[in-house]
């Protein structure tokens, strides 16, 4: 049986993930549940950054593979498949370049915009493991399963909404229309109570509650336990966290995909992008839980990036009529988030008045 250039690049492409993630998680040392230091996040953080940027270069030398492209016919075919605005030079060589460097610059525009949204989800998985008691030891794991789970959903999701684009078009609209509206109630609530959450009025405790056996207190690390006087497993309540972890991931998804499908309609590098941004989340959850309040603007600057991109999928025709490419894009959400960190560091913060 032979396999394609294709098959064997999303093979090769899964082992390496696999690979980094299981030396992330520590599965070749005696113990992976500690507490994870603010430097060994910070390093985590750069070599993440740093493989998503090498990905980056990856695809401009050697993008072709994705797609299996070989020849003049099948590079046509895949452009007017996900690319169907790009021009494209006359000459094969030339033609495959310029297709692999708007390729990558869609990857890379993917990326920052995915990994930057990603701050809201650290907001909520500081309260989640706050409002479920979880020992901070224990986060590492929890992360890491949760976030490898959220993946997998995040995938089946990816490859239906781009059938489904190519399908009907107009979906792009309410795709649009949704991320404005989200943009904007970001901006104008940025003083709204933070949301408490109760564990066992949370759906996914509910319904896992309905379907597994839970132990009801946690045995270590695990998340599933075997009890010999019953003769059942159970599950434990840090595999309750671990499913809140991965379903509140993908329903921030819900944000951040139809934003990458503003970018590009190619499945491949959306989730790509969402790959590289999902798998650095775990360790930024270590890196900037500390020192969140320092980005106090962040959330703003989410806001006005969630509105840009809708605003970007609802005027698509008109931008693109006014030369609006998608290194245009860059550089504005670029900007967009430098600005806003820079607000937060340069502008000193209002100290309330006790009466």
């Amino acid at each position: 049986m032979t396999f394609s250039n294709e098959t064997i690049f999303f093979i090769c492409f899964s082992i390496f993930v696999g690979l980094v993630m299981a030396f992330d998680l520590g599965a070749f040392s005696k113990s992976s549940s500690h507490k994870v230091s603010f430097k060994e996040a910070g390093l985590w953080s750069a070599v993440w950054v740093a493989l998503a940027i090498g990905f980056f270069f990856f695809l401009r030398q050697y993008g072709y593979l994705i797609h299996d492209i070989s020849d003049a016919s099948h590079l046509e075919s895949v452009r007017l498949k996900y690319y169907d605005k790009l021009k494209l030079p006359t000459d094969f060589n030339a033609a495959l370049q310029a297709f692999e460097n708007s390729m990558a610059i869609d990857y890379l525009t993917g990326y920052l915009t995915e990994y930057s949204l990603s701050v809201d989800n650290i907001f909520v998985f500081i309260l989640i493991f706050s409002s479920f008691g979880v020992h901070e030891k224990f986060y590492k794991k929890v992360l890491v399963w949760g976030i490898l789970g959220s993946i997998v959903l995040r995938f089946i999701f990816i490859f239906i909404g781009a059938a489904l684009i190519q399908e009907f078009e107009w979906i792009l609209y309410i795709f649009g229309g949704f991320l404005v509206y989200t943009g904007l109630k970001i901006f104008f609530n940025k003083e709204e109570e933070e949301e408490k959450i109760e564990p066992a009025n949370h759906p996914v405790v509910k319904v896992a509650s309905k379907i597994f056996n839970v132990y009801k207190r946690n045995v270590t690390d695990n998340f599933l336990i075997y009890h010999k006087r019953y003769k059942k497993w159970y599950i434990t309540p840090l595999f309750l966290v671990m499913l809140v972890i991965a379903g509140t991931d993908v329903v921030f998804a819900v944000d951040s995909i139809p934003a990458i499908f503003s970018i590009t309609k190619d499945p491949y590098i959306v989730f790509f992008s969402n790959v590289f941004a999902i798998m650095g989340l775990r360790s930024m959850f270590f890196f900037l839980s500390s020192i969140m309040g320092l980005f106090r603007y962040l959330p703003l600057g989410l806001g006005v990036l969630l509105t840009f991109i809708g605003a970007k999928m609802l005027l698509h025709h008109q931008m693109e009529g006014l030369g609006f490419t998608n290194t245009h894009s860059l550089i504005v959400i670029v900007g967009i988030l430098a600005t806003s960190i820079l607000a937060s560091i340069l502008i000193p913060e209002k100290k309330e008045v006790k009466a």
